[in-house]
């Protein structure tokens, strides 16, 4: 399909890790790389909306992702886990092309957004990082009014036809990102004015005001005091309704809560994936399991 944007309503060099060739064989594996390794579990997703294959990243020399297979599904959370430089940044970056930005970067293989190869020539990367929302580590919101954050993408990207219209997608990207109660009466007020929590919901409502099909986070509550990490997780919970969410989290307790699906990643390699439940109770990599047991990491 062409991936010009589509108008959707708007109700909402480390040595190589262990190989796994040494472990009994699982029939469910699936292998990622002719390297003597095998990822566990199946990475595949039966309501895809981006697919990862044979992905590569290198910043120099310096491989940061080895054939990463991976898919992101619909109406579901992923998390990504792993070690402090593992790749999981590294990973969701290249699912809307920010690691363009970085002249060392060189990225092989193929991500697909609804089957579209999103490192083809033609492709329009303003309009891909609409459809592929990024939510940061730390917030960032415009140094602009609460509503001028909000209605700064659809006034690009042409969503709404009047100030009417235009007042509706600021008043519903706030209501979901559960921050409108809050901000009604400061809409004319600096976003940076806001609290870190209500700033970091700001910064998501900002990113589904232009109807995004995928949102990215990266480490979204590290920089978040508790009571605003939990209104953060209750709404990716609210949000997994209508979007594919993938959050990089170096809490485990945090991706048990919020994930359906988790991957576990090590120096650069994807080493398991599958239900988060499985993964913290029942891990089937050695690697996996000496993590979460906090052996390393």
């Amino acid at each position: 399909m062409n991936l010009a944007f589509k108008e959707k309503s708007n109700s909402v060099s480390q040595a190589a890790p262990p190989a796994v060739t040494s472990s009994p064989p699982l029939a469910e594996a699936k292998p990622v790389a002719e390297e003597g390794y095998r990822t566990v579990g199946d990475y595949t997703s039966a309501a895809a909306v981006m697919q990862a294959r044979k992905l590569n990243v290198f910043y120099a020399e310096n491989h940061a992702i080895q054939n990463v297979n991976l898919d992101i599904g619909r109406n579901e959370v992923i998390a990504l886990i792993g070690p402090s430089g593992c790749g999981k940044s590294t990973f969701i970056r290249c699912l809307n092309r920010m690691n363009d930005t970085i002249e060392s970067s060189r990225t092989t293989g193929q991500i697909t957004l609804d089957g579209e190869d999103i490192y083809a020539r033609h492709m329009d990367v303003v309009m891909l990082r609409a459809r592929v929302g990024m939510v940061f580590q730390k917030p960032n919101p415009f140094p602009k009014s609460v509503y001028d954050n909000v209605a700064y993408g659809p006034r690009i990207h042409g969503l709404a036809r009047d100030r009417t219209e235009l007042d509706g997608i600021v008043r519903t990207s706030l209501e979901r990102a559960g921050l409108w109660v809050e901000v009604k009466d400061r809409l004319e007020g600096p976003g940076t004015g806001l609290s870190g929590g209500q700033q970091q919901r700001l910064c998501i409502a900002r990113t589904i005001a232009v109807n995004p099909d995928v949102i990215l986070m990266d480490e979204p509550c590290s920089a978040l005091d508790p009571i605003a990490t939990a209104r953060i997780e209750d709404l990716i919970d609210e949000l997994k309704q209508n979007y594919a969410i993938a959050i990089v989290t170096h809490s485990m307790q945090q991706a048990a809560r919020v994930s359906q699906r988790t991957a576990y990643f090590h120096l650069g390699k994807l080493i398991e994936v599958g239900d988060t439940d499985e993964i913290f109770t029942n891990p089937r990599h050695k690697l996996t399991e000496d993590y979460i047991t906090g052996r390393f990491g």
